[in-house]
């Protein structure tokens, strides 16, 4: 792309930004959170473009001083340096200009959110139960080392163990944009506990990772929501089958039903559902978004479509494979321990590759 291209967009960025600071201060805008809220991510968003922006543009004044020095100059020490100059601003404007790129690539705005994870467990029976508890803890543990916060909502334990249905909320600064490459179907293929004959079966579990929503995504009415409160099951001490202090939130338009009975309290209960609801109400919008971006690409790497098979993990070889992007790595132990930022950043990498296509960046 030709340099006063690149300047032409980011002049024009660059203006737009100035006009969204100001908008900040307005006493109006201020008064209107939603508003507000709004264009202080878009700010925050632009803000490394923009710095981008202002050391690129320095270099290219600078690289024409020095052109300029070499056109005019006799000096021979002086031109010298002024050849050495151009080279090294050349290059430096090279690997900007790389950079400007990807920072101008379309960013899906929910990326910054919170997330509701949800694991349940799909065909194998027990051992696919056994599965999705792994899949948790793997979720779990990786967490942990970006330093999110896990909450379980709700859960429905296996007969074996695992979980049959596990959902939780995860908490932390860009969560959606990392977790969201997990969704869908995620196979197991290994000898399970109760095979007596050293078969290797082949279970899956369905993963979903919902953005977040936040109270003014969307206005959920109170006389359109059924409330049903029951005892809790499983960890939680005296109050657990004592108490009705689970509950269960059914959505009376969309039919959508929540529970959380996480809490020993009805009260935080109570949030925990709501927060969750609102969340599925949205998703069922944000859902037409990622479907039609889904449809204009070929790996549909980040599509959010839950029916997709999109990673296979083999016991007997150490081996996991991501369909997607046709990626196999011999480190299983590790990745089922949490360490599964490698099949993230390659598959961030093969997404921003399809962007820059249809960008045409």
């Amino acid at each position: 792309m030709a340099e006063n291209v690149i300047l032409e967009k980011l002049e024009s960025i660059n203006i737009k930004f100035n006009e969204i600071g100001e908008q900040l201060t307005n006493p109006e805008i201020i008064s209107d959170m939603k508003r507000f809220v709004s264009l202080s991510k878009e700010y925050s968003y632009l803000d490394p473009l923009i710095k981008t922006y202002k050391i690129y543009k320095d270099a290219i004044s600078n690289i024409q001083n020095a052109k300029d020095i070499l056109a005019n100059e006799k000096d021979e020490e002086m031109r010298e340096m002024a050849k050495l100059e151009i080279d090294e601003l050349t290059l430096k404007i090279n690997n900007i200009e790389e950079e400007i790129k990807f920072l101008m690539l379309p960013k899906d705005p929910e990326d910054d959110k919170n997330a509701i994870l949800e694991i349940r467990a799909g065909t194998g029976g027990d051992e696919a139960s056994l599965f999705a508890g792994d899949l948790y803890r793997m979720y779990n543990k990786y967490c942990e080392t970006k330093k999110w916060k896990v909450e379980t909502t709700s859960f429905s334990e296996g007969t074996l163990g695992g979980y049959k249905e596990i959902i939780c909320k995860v908490t932390g600064h860009g969560v959606y944009g990392i977790l969201k490459y997990e969704s869908g179907v995620h196979r197991v293929q290994r000898v399970p506990q109760t095979e007596t004959q050293g078969r290797i079966h082949t279970s899956a579990a369905t993963v979903a990772v919902l953005p977040e929503a936040e109270e003014f995504d969307v206005v959920v009415n109170q006389n359109d929501i059924k409330k049903e409160t029951f005892c809790s099951s499983g960890p939680g001490g005296q109050s657990v089958n004592t108490t009705y202090s689970a509950v269960r939130l059914t959505h009376i338009p969309t039919g959508i039903v929540v529970s959380c009975q996480d809490e020993k309290s009805q009260i935080k209960n109570n949030e925990k559902a709501m927060n969750e609801l609102r969340t599925r109400i949205y998703n069922m919008e944000y859902q037409k978004h990622i479907d039609k971006i889904a449809a204009k690409r070929k790996t549909m790497v980040s599509s959010g479509d839950r029916s997709a098979k999109i990673r296979t993990y083999n016991w007997s070889q150490n081996r996991v494979t991501d369909h997607r992007i046709n990626l196999t790595l011999y480190n299983l132990d590790a990745i089922i321990n949490g360490d599964i930022n490698e099949l993230i950043s390659k598959l961030q990498m093969a997404e921003n590759a399809e962007k820059l296509k249809e960008s045409g960046i």
